[in-house]
């Protein structure tokens, strides 16, 4: 089966779209031309894939890529069996040549309800685009296949679509213990997952030694902070780190964190990075994400906290960093917790038979 994937947003080397779709589709066999912002991410593609280079959208700036995204579809979704589209914007006056194909739209987020959290859109702007994401997300049900990343974004269509969580691939063996020193974030970081509260936290913790790690590009309204406190010895951020190696760092930190604030987008969602944490052995403090509190509260992996409570934070923090016991069964209860519920693999089966239905080549049990 070939496979064209395209993206304009999210970064070439996205955990969900290579790290975990695209490395189950080729480890099943199955050729990829991936069309992606290589050059504006200094990213090196994969051999194994054919790369297909186009402008990044950013910001406002966002029209010239994804008419560079239709342009490079249009060569070459012809020669593909299945088109895997992972932006929303690349919806809108997809050539008809594509559509001709079998296209697929593999749903993030709720797209209306993270309006709201765009810093590039100016925020009177988000209650009147509403209605129209809205109509594109109608059309594309009509017109495409549906992957959704969460069983809660089945309201807002119409049909049942099958769920393809953002789950990760959980180590066979025992993780290392987690240490007392250090405490990481893996992630992109912006207001509204908690970037200036893990920045007030980590003023609180580093007189006390413990070094707050972040790993992840950030938007451009706390990359001034960030620049800020890592000059100023307060924190270490890596910036855009793959995510294989991100997790690789992470493995022996006291916690890892998420703090995303309360959104509408965040209410239904469980964050990735969580099931990351737990699956490196790794304690977690986390705000009252619905989803997030739940799992890490039934799986006694770590420490519920308020949002925007950089104090509660530290507090969490350093009940880790002084109770080694307490710290190790977190970690190992949550490593358990994530290999028996959230290994990718049991995912990647899945995903690759509803892309092989769509494209005739099986019969697929998660057809609508």
């Amino acid at each position: 089966m070939r496979v064209c994937v395209c993206t304009v947003v999210h970064h070439p080397e996205d955990a969900r779209i290579l790290h975990r779709q695209i490395r189950a589709l080729l480890d099943a066999g199955h050729e990829i031309t991936y069309i992606a912002p290589f050059r504006a991410c200094n990213v090196t593609p994969w051999r194994e894939i054919s790369p297909v280079d186009v402008p990044r959208a950013t910001g406002r700036r966002r029209l010239a890529a994804v008419r560079a995204a239709h342009r490079a579809l249009e060569e070459h979704a012809p020669y593909a069996d299945v088109v895997l589209l992972h932006d929303p914007e690349l919806l809108v006056r997809l050539p008809r040549s594509v559509r001709r194909r079998t296209v697929v739209w593999d749903v993030h987020e709720d797209t209306a309800a993270a309006l709201a959290a765009k810093g590039w859109l100016p925020a009177p702007l988000a209650p009147l685009l509403r209605p129209l994401v809205r109509r594109i997300e109608d059309r594309a049900e009509r017109r495409h296949r549906l992957l959704l990343a969460e069983d809660s974004y089945q309201a807002r269509f119409r049909d049942a679509h099958p769920v393809v969580p953002n789950t990760t691939a959980v180590p066979d063996g025992p993780p290392a213990p987690p240490g007392d020193r250090r405490v990481v974030y893996v992630g992109h970081l912006s207001q509204a997952r908690g970037a200036f509260d893990i920045i007030a936290a980590a003023r609180l913790l580093a007189p006390e030694g413990v070094t707050v790690e972040l790993i992840g590009a950030a938007d451009p309204a706390v990359r001034p902070a960030l620049r800020d406190a890592q000059r100023e010895g307060i924190l270490r951020w890596y910036g855009f780190v793959p995510n294989d190696r991100a997790l690789r760092i992470a493995e022996g930190a006291t916690a890892g964190l998420s703090l995303l604030h309360d959104g509408p987008n965040h209410r239904h969602s469980m964050p990735t990075k969580v099931i990351e944490y737990m699956a490196r052995g790794l304690p977690v403090v986390t705000t009252p994400n619905p989803a997030a509190s739940a799992l890490v509260t039934d799986a006694g992996s770590g420490i519920v906290v308020p949002y925007r409570d950089p104090e509660a934070v530290a507090a969490a923090v350093r009940r880790l960093r002084d109770d080694a016991e307490f710290r190790t069964s977190c970690g190992k209860r949550g490593h358990a917790v994530a290999r028996a519920r959230y290994h990718w693999p049991a995912q990647a089966a899945a995903f690759v038979a509803a892309l092989e239905g769509w494209a005739g080549r099986v019969p697929a049990a998660t057809e609508h």
